[in-house]
């Protein structure tokens, strides 16, 4: 009892510990106030209103929706390819998945000078293509890890029994390996979209005046004039994120009730 009493308790510690800068930031997204001050003089919803109404707020909102939405397509795509072949036992099969993990340990500097000076020999930098490529460069290792967890959970023995009963391989992929797989396919969906809007370096890099993100123009308001709505946008953030992480669960539940009815 009293070893459960003390693991509650460190775990109860750490949780506070990792929340307690976001509770005491995020009651300023609602101060009437023009400072980030304690106490609030009083509650209001004005900084929510300026992201609504305010051009440059208003249009980072719907751009870094696009670029997440493109990021989210073509990474997913891209890792569940990638996890497809490292699944199998191919030459070079590690160093090839070490490969597709460096841009999680590469400094993003790095890349996006990199990026920046590849974009501008095509011939489209600073556009949305530029920031969806960048964006999908660093989000296809967690896509990759995601997948290929779940992959790796899946009984080789099934496939080889729709494979032996005349199925197609295609079929065997659409029917049996992505309805297995798909937890960790949205996981990975999930981590792209989250990466994407959270993105800030490489967007400085490969982005035009066009292309302005939410990350962006939080970052660019806390150089200019430290302001509530970047409290107020870093509160949808975590609404968003607590939204997509609850959508997971779901997802996740349901499959392991599928996996024990099955």
């Amino acid at each position: 009892m009293t070893v459960r009493l003390l693991k509650f308790l460190y775990g109860a510690a750490t949780v506070i510990f990792l929340l307690a800068p976001l509770l005491a930031i995020l009651p300023i997204a609602f101060t009437s106030s023009s400072f980030l001050s304690y106490p609030i003089p009083s509650f209001s919803t004005r900084w929510f209103a300026e992201l609504a109404n305010a051009d440059a707020w208003r249009r980072s909102i719907v751009n870094s929706l696009l670029i997440g939405t493109g990021t989210t397509l073509l990474s997913t795509v891209l890792g569940m390819l990638a996890s497809l072949a490292l699944r199998r036992r191919i030459v070079f099969g590690s160093t090839l998945r070490t490969m597709f993990l460096l841009p999680m340990v590469v400094p993003a500097v790095v890349l996006g000078v990199g990026l920046q000076i590849l974009f501008a020999k095509l011939g489209f930098p600073n556009t949305f293509a530029a920031v969806i490529i960048a964006h999908t460069v660093v989000a296809v290792p967690f896509v990759l890890i995601s997948i290929t967890a779940s992959l790796d959970g899946i009984d080789y023995r099934v496939e080889r029994a729709a494979t032996s009963l005349g199925a197609s391989p295609a079929k065997v992929f659409w029917k049996i390996t992505l309805p297995l797989a798909m937890p960790g396919v949205l996981s990975g969906a999930v981590l792209a979209f989250a990466t994407s809007l959270d993105e800030v370096v490489l967007t400085l890099f490969v982005a035009g005046p066009n292309q302005l993100t939410l990350a962006r123009q939080m970052f660019s308001s806390i150089r200019e004039n430290i302001s509530p709505a970047i409290v107020a946008a870093a509160f949808l953030f975590i609404l968003g994120t607590i939204f997509l992480g609850g959508l997971l669960a779901i997802v996740h539940k349901r499959a392991a009730r599928s996996a024990v009815a099955g």
